[in-house]
């Protein structure tokens, strides 16, 4: 698969991570667990209590709950707004995911791709970047929120 923009990658520096953390409110996260020892169970855990909304995105677990909230089986299940898609799926995964918000951006109001530790795909980013999305890569907002110092909101 071709670059499309050829050039490295930067995440958002602190100050930017910060203020977007600050002004968006609804993350939807891709590859929710229901398992309370699974990372995404964490992250989503701390964002609820920081006052985001959270919504699940998990096709096995659609129609359930986790941590109270109703789980969709896609992005394009989600009802409106969602500002942050938060993927907790593999690198290889990510483009599929990335290609997916873009298509529900516009009904969505997507702001952001948050990438999780671990997820690093740089063709998924200049997409991203590219349908005019701010890109967060392999970093969480569990820990960004801890190391910012950001309070519950």
């Amino acid at each position: 698969m071709e670059r499309l923009l050829n050039i490295p990658f930067e995440n958002p520096s602190d100050g930017e991570l910060a203020e977007l953390l600050a002004s968006v409110r609804i993350f939807a996260v891709v590859g929710a667990s229901a398992k309370p020892d699974r990372p995404s169970y964490g992250v989503m855990e701390r964002l609820l209590t920081h006052g985001y909304h959270v919504v699940p995105v998990n096709p096995g677990q659609a129609g359930g709950s986790i941590l109270g909230q109703q789980v969709y089986a896609t992005i394009a299940d989600v009802p409106a707004p969602v500002q942050v898609i938060d993927v907790f799926r593999s690198p290889e995964a990510a483009l599929s995911v990335v290609d997916e918000a873009i298509a529900e951006k516009q009904r969505l109001g997507i702001k952001v791709i948050w990438m999780q530790l671990g997820v690093v795909n740089e063709i998924a980013a200049e997409r991203a970047i590219a349908a005019g999305l701010t890109v967060v890569m392999d970093r969480c907002p569990k820990i960004e929120l801890a190391r910012l110092g950001l309070k519950p909101g």
